[in-house]
């Protein structure tokens, strides 16, 4: 499967999601290859923070150079695509063999006017996708507020349901915490540094959302298997 983690702004945690992701895959038993065709490269300089640390599992993580090379997809079971429409040529190349689509969204009206930007944008290409039967998007409210008395988080769910080319919006939210900032930059994940945090367990939530054939596989406590 092919998915492709995608918005019209930066900040909106695509590399984080996208990173902690593809590990959680690779600790399911699967075959992973994660794309970075962000020109910021957040997800490649993650990578190679936990290669140089030696953490396992190591995640196989290319540029749009080799990507643009040809790639046989048949030698991964799951790849995932950080991608943003700073490079739209890539963009619209991901989604044309993208099987779903994932877009984080900040709690903001601006970050829903961006998706609906976004969506816009690429509305054409994702059409002509599912036109053949194949292709889902997803949203999810991601840096969501932790404090329950602020109704941004609510109204930014409520507004994505409202927008046409989003097929679901996720009920799982991740939410503005250190734990995901503080992992990244170790090369970990947020599951890895701390298992038992709120974080882990909202992040954990989201991917047996996004995968739910695979939520069997991820026994609990089989993030801290690595090796550090």
């Amino acid at each position: 499967m092919i998915t492709v983690i995608g918005s019209l702004k930066g900040g909106s945690g695509k590399s984080t999601v996208t990173f902690n992701l593809a590990v959680w895959l690779s600790l399911s038993g699967q075959r992973v290859l994660a794309i970075d065709l962000d020109p910021q490269a957040t997800l490649t300089d993650v990578a190679y923070v936990r290669s140089e640390e030696g953490y396992k599992p190591p995640i196989k993580v290319i540029g749009r150079r080799e990507w643009t090379a040809g790639i046989d997809y048949s030698q991964y079971d799951e790849v995932v695509i950080d991608v943003g429409t700073a490079d739209m040529e890539s963009l619209k190349k991901a989604l044309l063999i993208a099987d779903k689509i994932v877009v984080p969204v900040p709690p903001s009206q601006a970050d829903v006017w961006a998706t609906q930007r976004f969506l816009h944008i690429v509305g054409p290409d994702i059409e002509a996708v599912k036109a053949n039967g194949r292709q889902q998007t997803l949203a999810f409210v991601n840096r969501a507020d932790t404090n329950k008395s602020i109704r941004e988080t609510h109204e930014t769910e409520a507004a994505l349901r409202m927008l046409p080319g989003i097929d679901v919006v996720l009920p799982q939210r991740l939410r503005t915490r250190t734990g995901f900032r503080r992992s990244l930059s170790e090369g970990l994940t947020v599951f890895e540094m701390s298992p038992r945090s709120q974080a882990a367990h909202e992040f954990r939530s989201l991917a047996e959302a996004l995968y739910p054939h695979l939520a069997a596989a991820s026994e609990p406590g089989q993030e801290e298997e690595k090796v550090i």
